[in-house]
Parts: C-alpha cells; structure tokens; sequence
C-alpha cells in the first residue's frame, strides 16, 4: 500500500506561508526565550477539534429557511480553545470559538457535564466561555428547543453529539497543551468588513452612540495572542460581523468567513495539518462580539451562490490581515489575575432600576414574545417568511393591541411597539420552545474583560454594556469586549431606542423594550463584584430539556450502489491534464454521509505522487479549495461528486482523487467503502 505523506510539506509553495516568517509566526525558541516564560505570569494552553456534524439531509442554521437542507460539506467547522491560568492566584478560564450558527441550553449544559466528568471542579459555567462564530452555513438540530429545531425537522442528536465532542476534546487538548507563556493584547481598526443592516435604528440612538460610530460600525479588532520563546503559537481575534456571507441558498456545509480566517491563518499561513497525529503549532480563532446589526454584505442584498463563497473569502481574509498586522505589532503585555463571575437570570422577570432605564423609573421585562418583524428575517442578509416585513405589520398590529395587550396590559407595557407574531412564552407553558433563564457571564485576563452574552447585541446595545461593565470597574472601554453568542441563545438584544423601530433585530428582542437595561444593571452587579472579590451565587440554571427533544427525520435505512455498479467506483473521471486555478470534477459511487461523520478524519484526499513511489495528502475536506456534493441516486445510491480546485504554484506531477464513505445494510451494519480516481496531470 503506497504511503501517505502529511499535506504539511505539500502544496506550500505559493500560498502564504513565504509571506509569514518570521513577524507572524517569530523563530524557534532560543533557551533564553525559554528561561523567560518561565517566569511569566500565565499557563496557557491551546486545544483545536474537529466539531462537524451531518453534512447530508439536516436542516441548516441561521436563515430559518426549510428548504435550506445540507447536501455536502465545502469545509469542516472547528472548535478552538484556549485555557489560561492565573499562575499566582490559581485561577483558571477557558475561552472556547465554535464554528457554528449559536451556542444552546442543550450544548452548554452537555459540555460542561462532560467536563466534570474529565477534569472534576476545573471547569465549570462560571469559568467556560463558550461561543459561537454565528456561521449560517452549519448545521441544526442541536438544540433541546423547539423553536430552534423547526426548520431542521426535530433534534439531531449525531449533530449534537459531533458538537459536544469537539468543544470537549478542544478544551482537553488545551489543558494538556498548559505550559508558561506570554499573553499580548493589542487593538486595530478593519473597516469594510462590516456595514449596519439596520441604520434607521441605529440612527434613533442619542448622541453618545451615534457619534462614537460615526459610520454605524464598530470597526474596532482586538487580538490576544499567545507566545512561547518569543514565537506566537496561538491568537485569538474579535471582530463584529455577521456570518452571513454565505447564502441562505448554500447546501454546503461551510464555516464562513470567519472560518475561512481562522483556516487562513493556520493552515495557509502556519502550515498546520489538522489531520496530523501531533498538536498543531498554531491555534487562531475568530471570535464574534457585539455583531447584531452587522453585516460582511456591504451592498446590503442577500448573497447568490457561488458568489458567496468568493466574498467569504475575501471578508475572511481582512479580518485574518488586521489580525495579522495586530500580530505583528508590539502590542501590550497582559499583566493581572485572571477572574470570571456568572449568574443565571430569568429574563422574563427582571425588575430593572430606574439607574439604568434611561427614562428615569422603573421597568420590567416581560414574557418572550417573538415579533412580526422577527418573522420576516434581516431583508439586508437573507429574508426569512414571506408576508412580513421589517417595521411595522398592521394586521399583527391589530392582533397585538385587540387580544394580546388587551388580555395581558404587562406584556405592552414590556413589548410595545412590537406587533406580536407569537406570545412563545405562554407556549412554553405547554412545551420548550425557548429558554427563559440563562447564565450572564463577566470573564477577566489581566486587562481584558469579556462579556458573555448569550445572544446577538448590537454595537449601540454592545457600547452601553462596555460603558457599564468598564465604568464600574475603572478600565479603559476598548478592553471590555462583547463576546456574542456565548453559552446560550435569547435571540437580539437591542437599545431601546433601536427596539422602538421595530427592525428584524428589535422585532427579535424576545423580553421586550427593557432587556438591554436588565442586561445593564446584571453587569454592573458582576462588575462591582468582580472588582470587590466577592463571590456570586449562580442561582439555578436553565432546565435541562434533553427529554423532550423530538426528532422527526428517519435515519438512513439503506445504502446500495448503482445498478451495475460497486461502492467506490468512480462514474465520472477526472480529464487527463489540467492546468493551475482549473476545477478538477470526479463522481463517485457513494453511500449517505450521516452513517459515519468521519469526525477528525475526512472523506476526501487529493494526493499527489511522490518520486519515491508514494502519495502525498495536498488537500482534504477541510480545505476551501475541495467541495463534496451528495445527492441521492434513486432510493438507496448515493452519487458522491468531489470537486477540487487546483491552486497557484500547485507543483506539476500526478494527482489522483480519494474518496472515503461508509454504507449501512438493510441489518443495520456499517462498512467502510472507498474509491480513487484514474491519476491525472497538473502542468504549469
């Protein structure tokens, strides 16, 4: 059998490793180097796994649309970690990127019962952040809710299972990976990565915000990165942006442009093969902040496929560039202890100060309630039902003020003027449909303070809370950060101004016109806290609902080939030659892609021959420039269809094309098939 060389010698003349020497990635450790982390203040560690779930026949997340079913992968998502310890104090966090659309109940809690079970008390809600980049192109289902698992047919628990595993081998890894090590923070600006889908609201905002961003974005970047003997082998960047460059009319399961950031650097850049048997080099992760009302679509129209892919990309590929210029700047030593505070809140019930209301009395928030505008989807990124609208919806208008506010005065007092589409908290009385409790989250690394907040805040929402949090505790605003989309999902969170328009992020606000304000007085409570060394009671958590998830979507029954034809072979061949930048196309005879998720593997390798006889791996399906297609051939076939596009500077030799899959009988039992294409030629 001819042996198979790792793709981190292959295929790197060209890209951008010749460009990173030695001012990204710095030199080897010199024992001098080596003596001085030792007497660094922090243990970092880095851990990164692979957390792709179905590629084929599940719903896919973000854009609510249910014929947005999976028919492929065009490049596996990823969960990074980064645990760093306060060497003097003994404490410890764990900062986790996840590339998928949210975090829910359901992962949050599996996750950090998976890592009792490993690490006993290390870990806990308290100390574990863990977020989402907000990617629209993975996959559903794995939520114990059921608001979520709508357009994904029910839950899908190898989804799930995929997503648990990989966010738990990450922050293992880390923990392993724990050796001294010198933290740097720095701050960019990247503008147009970034626009505001949603200016009318943005614009009724006084002028504290409104003049802060003058162009209604938050250009701000930050990175922290990670350095051992003075060579950077970890980095973790915020930016606000939406993961919507790809479509709602992709099937490809991807990981946008923030994945394509984190694959740019690692992998392009640092050369890290993720299929090796060793711990990569470098670890990057791009991580989402307050980016609610922001959009990569600059031109503010929903993408078309493939185009899509070209713009993730490029969006990608400026943030991974600001992050990279941060990199190689000196930058700030971070210096101080490492902290982290959590509470649960219930937040149809807070009863918010009038210190924080804006209007001078008190408030409270209010049972959720999705809005009419809410059904219709952000119209700049992708719409969602049609029927409604952004703004106002008078014939829901109508329902609102004749049954709703009529049957409940608190729920306008807490929502208008929303046009209520669906009272889903008086469903939930029946069944899960959302959460209503969920764990606020304030995490310090020396300097830097993040905000966990468990859903998307828009930059006006995103500078009020910064305000509160740096306000409280005496640090400089651009330290305190957002982290989005972290440890559970409540949908938008607005300013009240904002929330008046009644915009898709207002209409999305689920508590009402005073969340953002309870989210404010809940901070500050955490800060002052924080500041003071006092402990924070958790109170309890969000119920666990994993009894109640349904799932109405049959497994795969069956896998047979074509008629005539035998798992593996190859339906189409590849052309004989090809040049540089050209598509290679090969059609294999397959099975479903669900029977094994191949997780830390792949399905794919584009080999090369060596001269010594052997094959070298050059991409694999992690890789942007490779897509697998699945479509179903008949009632059990499965046509497989394997695209790789040849990228400049390829070396000139033999290719081939490797398929990989597994095929379950009518018994239920899973073999593993294969299939390789005739070799074909790259010239120059």
């Amino acid at each position: 059998m001819p042996r198979h060389t790792s793709r981190r010698t292959v295929l790197r003349a060209g890209t951008a490793v010749a460009v990173a020497g030695a001012g990204l990635l710095g030199t080897l450790a010199a024992p001098a180097a080596r003596a001085a982390d030792d007497q660094e203040p922090y243990l970092v560690g880095r851990g990164v796994a692979d957390a792709t779930g179905e590629i084929a026949e599940v719903g896919m997340m973000g854009y609510g649309r249910t014929d947005q079913q999976a028919a492929g992968l065009h490049a596996r998502t990823r969960a990074r970690a980064f645990v760093i310890v306060d060497r003097a104090g003994g404490e410890r966090v764990a900062l986790v990127v996840v590339e998928i659309g949210m975090i829910f109940a359901s992962v949050h809690q599996e996750v950090l019962r998976r890592l009792r079970q490993r690490h006993g008390d290390l870990y806990t809600a308290r100390n574990v952040l863990l977020a989402a980049t907000h990617s629209h192109a993975g996959p559903g289902g794995h939520s114990h809710h059921a608001l979520y698992n709508l357009t994904t047919l029910g839950f899908h628990r190898a989804t799930f299972t995929a997503v648990v595993d990989g966010v738990v081998e990450a922050v293992t890894r880390a923990h392993d990976d724990l050796a001294p090590s010198r933290l740097v923070l720095s701050h960019g600006t990247l503008r147009g990565a970034s626009v505001n889908r949603s200016r009318s609201a943005f614009a009724r905002n006084p002028a504290d915000i409104t003049d802060h961003f003058p162009e209604a974005v938050d250009p701000q970047t930050t990175l922290l990165r990670v350095e051992r003997g003075g060579r950077q082998v970890g980095a973790v960047n915020w930016f606000a942006t939406h993961g919507t460059s790809l479509s709602g009319d992709n099937r490809l399961i991807s990981t946008d442009n923030k994945g394509y950031a984190a694959y740019h650097w690692e992998r392009e850049v640092a050369g890290v093969d993720h299929l090796a048997p060793t711990a990569p080099d470098f670890v990057a992760a791009f991580a989402q902040t307050n980016a609610g009302d922001m959009s990569p679509n600059l031109d503010l129209r929903p993408p078309t496929t493939p185009a899509d892919f070209a713009a993730a990309r490029a969006n990608g590929l400026a943030q991974y560039r600001a992050a990279a210029e941060q990199a190689a700047s000196p930058g700030t030593a971070v210096v101080g202890p490492v902290d982290s505070r959590l509470v649960h809140v219930d937040l149809s019930d807070v009863a918010v100060d009038a210190e924080f209301t804006g209007d001078g009395r008190p408030h409270r928030t209010a049972k959720p309630a999705v809005g009419a505008a809410m059904a219709a989807g952000s119209t700049e990124d992708g719409p969602a039902f049609p029927g409604f609208v952004e703004g106002e919806n008078p014939f829901w208008d109508f329902l609102s003020d004749t049954l709703l506010y009529t049957v409940s005065p608190e729920l306008r007092a807490a929502h208008a003027p929303k046009d209520v589409f669906v009272p889903i908290g008086a469903m939930n009385e029946l069944f899960p449909w959302v959460p209503e409790r969920f764990p606020i989250q304030l995490v310090r690394v020396g300097q830097l303070h993040l905000l966990g907040v468990p859903g998307e805040i828009t930059i006006g929402a995103g500078l009020r809370l910064r305000r509160t949090v740096s306000g409280t505790l005496g640090v400089e605003p651009r330290d305190v950060l957002v982290a989005g989309y972290a440890n559970g999902y409540f949908h938008y969170v607005t300013t009240p101004e904002e929330y008046d328009a009644q915009q898709y992020e207002g209409g999305s606000t689920l508590f009402g016109r005073w969340q953002l304000p309870a989210l404010q007085q809940t901070f500050a409570g955490l800060a002052a806290a924080l500041r003071d060394g006092r402990p924070v009671p958790p109170g309890p958590g969000t119920p666990d609902h994993s009894g109640s998830a349904l799932s109405f979507q049959p497994g795969v029954v069956l896998d047979a080939p074509p008629l005539g034809h035998e798992f593996g072979d190859v339906l189409t061949q590849p052309d004989a030659s090809y040049r540089a930048g050209q598509r290679v196309t090969t059609v294999f005879a397959g099975a479903h892609p669900s029977n094994d998720l191949r997780r830390g593997g792949t399905y794919l390798r584009v080999e090369r021959r060596l001269p010594d006889g052997g094959w070298a791996t050059v991409a694999d399906d992690a890789d942007w420039s490779t897509t697998l297609r699945w479509a179903r051939d008949g009632l059990a076939a499965s046509r497989i269809t394997i695209t790789w596009d040849i990228p400049p500077g390829a070396p000139p030799g033999a290719y081939r094309v490797h398929y990989a899959g597994d095929a379950r009988s009518l018994a239920g039992t899973i073999r593993p098939i294969s299939g390789t294409s005739r070799e074909f030629t790259v010239t120059t």
